[in-house]
């Protein structure tokens, strides 16, 4: 195993445990079960139409998921930071045809894993199974929380949200990326940033 795998093995297993603690019998099952990828900007982990079969572990970089109207407007979901999991979840979860992007909007380096493989872990691993269910949880928390936000708060509001979510993010990737995910125009982000003196 070189350096790069090992630290990014060190990264993954940190993840895990912050959520519960992983016995080595079922990490080492975990663990070998991925590979490491690296992904340049704006390269493509996942495609609409194609099949859902990996999920990456972002180990370091930034990574965007975004559907795409029948007009050809994109709206972006979901900003994957490293360290966590990134992936086309719904299909992977219901073996439903992929409708959404998975692109690096940084240089990313990836641990991936077929999904179907780690699942079938959870058996023998009663650790493993815990850790997804918990990992289900806090996401879909995070994707209440935030439709929530998108119905009941105003932009500036969002926008101080994303910056809290996010620490210095904005300032590495463009800003019609965060526009949208805030579900503005850049033209008002660019005024909310103005008015807050940024």
């Amino acid at each position: 195993m070189d350096a790069l795998t090992d630290a990014a093995g060190q990264t993954l297993r940190s993840y895990l445990e912050q959520f519960t603690p992983v016995p080595g019998d079922a990490w080492e099952a975990f663990y070998a079960c991925f590979a490491p990828r690296e992904l340049p900007k704006g390269a493509f982990f996942a495609r609409p139409g194609s099949p859902a079969t990996d999920i990456a572990f972002l180990v370091a970089g930034t990574m965007r998921a975004y559907v795409t109207d029948d007009r050809g407007a994109e709206y972006n979901k979901t900003l994957h930071v490293a360290p966590g999991f990134a992936g086309p979840y719904s299909a992977l979860t219901t073996g439903c045809t992929n409708q959404v992007s998975v692109q690096a909007l940084e240089p990313c380096r990836l641990l991936v894993a077929d999904y179907r493989r780690l699942e079938g872990l959870y058996d023998r691993f009663p650790a493993l199974e815990r850790f997804a269910r918990k990992l289900a949880e806090r996401y879909f928390a995070a994707k209440e929380q935030r439709e929530i936000a998108l119905v009941l708060l105003d932009a500036e509001a969002r926008y101080a949200a994303f910056r809290q979510s996010f620490p210095g993010l904005e300032s590495r990737i463009p800003q019609y990326h965060v526009a949208s995910y805030l579900g503005i125009t850049p033209t008002q982000l660019s005024r909310i940033r103005a008015k807050r003196g940024k």
